[in-house]
């Protein structure tokens, strides 16, 4: 197992080096082959590994990294049916991506450049997943971080697309200096960095540490899961390529979060306001991000805040101390919503990357394989029954009513509310880019490389079958993910509810859901009265402010980014120009003029400092003159 887990982290670093070293010497074809076996040898043993290592725990050390004293930090892996899930899922949609981007990077001269960040996401990815030494972790928690920063400025010459990056990368950190506290909390705490020792001892916390560390990683996980105050960097993070939307921004990066917060969920259950904070926070975003998305006109921003209040989501789930609901959505999210992004990729190609979905329009004619890829994924992410998405949904509103909390009285309503919500965003996206009819001409519409669109089926099959996986007895199902997962510190199996709620919670979401269409196609369908059209031009008159994320991005820029530009422009051109340059400036003409005057004293002439002598003789004769006559 050491072998395999150590091969499934070394593919994809050394296609990134072979990227940075060989890639430019060698044929594109090569490069590309290179960069997607990398990932796809990564596939194999992580499948090799989930096989052999089936419901077992396996702890190694790949090498020891810093040995000080009683401070001692290994590449230690942590190997578990959570990880194996996480490993499987994490390389098999990046393999996926990485064969998508042929297709989609092939008229970029830049690919060697591209394929060595998206080989390197990958490995930082996976030691985020293995990692069983939070130091560790922290290398590939900052790896996702620049290769995020990297990508997303891709195209850095476009400067938005750069400004994008550099967003993306200060947001991210304001949450990585939390977990960097955190960890050193807890070794001062425990003398140890190691998470799996951690989470044995976690008896040993008192109740005010619990709380702090659980507000740390909650922090910590907010900055990667863009969760508020921290989203402002997701919609913006649109501008990279869109394979990299789909492998960062939905399956990979912004599931770090989740992940830091399930593999640590001993320390964070401790601690009531703690857990209360992670549903609220959770519950608040996904609102949030649900009614942005509602507003936008460019289709990866509708998806980008799409992933933003579904990972919310995620996050009442572990609010409310159900990891394994939590852990099912973050698996079908992931291919679900990658396929939607990928979907929007060939849209953008054969459209001139022209993403105002009301400029699009009865695109089903030019376009049916992503018409029914795009739709498979659209009720998925919709909670359209009988989809996964909408069985995972519902395990999720049933863990909400079994938490006997006050605060979750409030959570339920606001799920249900995203709920619906989450169904007319999408297929108001849906409809008004495939149903509503706008006229495009055959020749605005380019062809689509083949290998963009049939590589995208395995994504489909997953994003409606990846909910059955933990199908309820209720149902016919065995809930066999939650019994796959049953020995996660932390998880509960069942959630004991009464299989009459069950049932009555599932009517009434996929009633919501199906609510959700029926708005969405009245206002953005083929067939439209005078009536719903007056009401689609007054929801758009009225929706500005959900175009601009209810201007959360200018509060920052208002409140924080401008006064700091000011106060930094205020230092550079007083305090550091016109004082400590000016000053040294003053100092260098002063000192030559000084000089001129001293020259005079040492001209080698022995007429001069004799004149010298007695001049300094006369002034000593008058000094003790003056003192003399003071005296008396």
């Amino acid at each position: 197992m050491r072998v395999i887990l150590a091969l499934m982290l070394l593919f994809p670093l050394a296609g990134a080096l072979f990227q940075a070293l060989k890639g430019r010497s060698v044929a594109r074809r090569v490069s590309e082959m290179a960069a997607c076996l990398a990932v796809g040898g990564a596939f194999v043993f992580a499948s090799t590994a989930f096989i052999l290592g089936w419901n077992t725990s396996i702890s190694l050390t790949f090498f020891e990294w810093i040995a000080v004293h009683n401070f001692r930090v290994a590449a230690d892996a942590f190997f578990n049916p959570l990880s194996a899930l996480m490993a499987l899922m994490v390389t098999f949609v990046s393999t996926i991506i990485h064969i998508y981007s042929v297709g989609y990077m092939h008229e970029d001269r830049d690919y060697t450049r591209y394929f060595c960040y998206l080989n390197l996401f990958v490995f930082s990815m996976l030691v985020i997943t293995l990692a069983d030494n939070l130091i560790f972790m922290f290398v590939g928690w900052e790896g996702v971080g620049f290769c995020s920063y990297a990508l997303i400025g891709f195209w850095y010459p476009e400067e938005f697309r750069a400004n994008a990056g550099r967003k993306a990368f200060l947001l991210t950190r304001i949450g990585d200096v939390a977990f960097g506290i955190a960890i050193g909390l807890f070794f001062v705490r425990f003398n140890n960095t190691t998470i799996s020792f951690i989470n044995a001892h976690t008896g040993e916390l008192q109740a005010g540490a619990a709380t702090v560390l659980g507000l740390l990683l909650l922090w910590s996980a907010m900055g990667k899961s863009a969760q508020l105050p921290l989203t402002v960097w997701l919609p913006d993070a649109m501008a990279g390529p869109t394979p990299v939307s789909a492998l960062i921004h939905a399956a990979t990066m912004v599931t770090a979060g989740v992940y830091l917060l399930i593999r640590l969920y001993p320390v964070v259950s401790l601690s009531p306001t703690a857990m209360a904070a992670v549903a609220g926070v959770g519950t608040v975003t996904a609102l949030y991000a649900a009614l942005s998305a509602l507003g936008q006109r460019d289709i990866k921003k509708v998806l980008a805040y799409s992933t933003i209040s579904q990972l919310g989501y995620m996050f009442i789930a572990i609010g409310a101390g159900d990891l394994i609901g939590s852990m099912a959505f973050l698996l079908s999210h992931a291919f679900y919503k990658s396929l939607l992004f990928l979907c929007a990729g060939c849209i953008l190609h054969a459209l001139h990357d022209k993403g105002d979905i009301f400029m699009m329009g009865g695109l089903k004619a030019y376009m049916p394989k992503v018409f029914w890829l795009f739709l498979a994924g659209a009720l998925s992410l919709g909670a359209i029954p009988p989809t996964g998405g909408f069985f995972i949904k519902d395990r999720l509103l049933l863990s909400i009513m079994n938490n006997p909390e006050d605060l979750f009285s409030i959570v339920w309503i606001g799920a249900l509310a995203a709920s619906f919500l989450t169904s007319l965003y999408t297929f108001r996206l849906f409809f008004a880019v495939f149903a509503k009819p706008v006229g495009l001409a055959v020749e605005e519409v380019r062809p689509i490389p083949r290998i963009m669109t049939d590589t995208l089926w395995p994504l489909a099959i997953l994003g409606i079958a990846a909910g059955y996986l933990n199908l309820s007895p209720e149902w016919g199902g065995n809930e066999w993910l939650a019994g796959y997962l049953a020995n996660i510190q932390g998880a509960v199996e069942h959630i004991g509810a009464d299989p009459g709620l069950e049932t009555q919670t599932a009517l009434f979401d996929a009633a919501l859901a199906s609510a959700g269409v029926v708005v969405a196609y009245m206002l953005y369908g083929p067939r439209e009265s005078f009536a719903f059209r007056q009401l689609v031009e007054l929801f758009q008159a009225a929706s500005g402010a959900a175009l601009e994320g209810f201007y959360l991005n200018w509060i920052y820029t208002t409140v924080i980014a401008r006064p700091y530009r000011r106060l930094a422009e205020l230092l550079w051109v007083y305090a550091d120009e016109k004082m400590l340059d000016g000053g040294i400036v003053a100092c260098g003409r002063t000192l030559p003029e000084i000089a001129s005057v001293l020259r005079f004293w040492t001209t080698g002439r022995i007429s001069t400092y004799l004149g010298m002598l007695f001049l300094g003789f006369a002034v000593l004769a008058c000094g003790f003159a003056l003192s003399f006559y003071l005296a008396f």
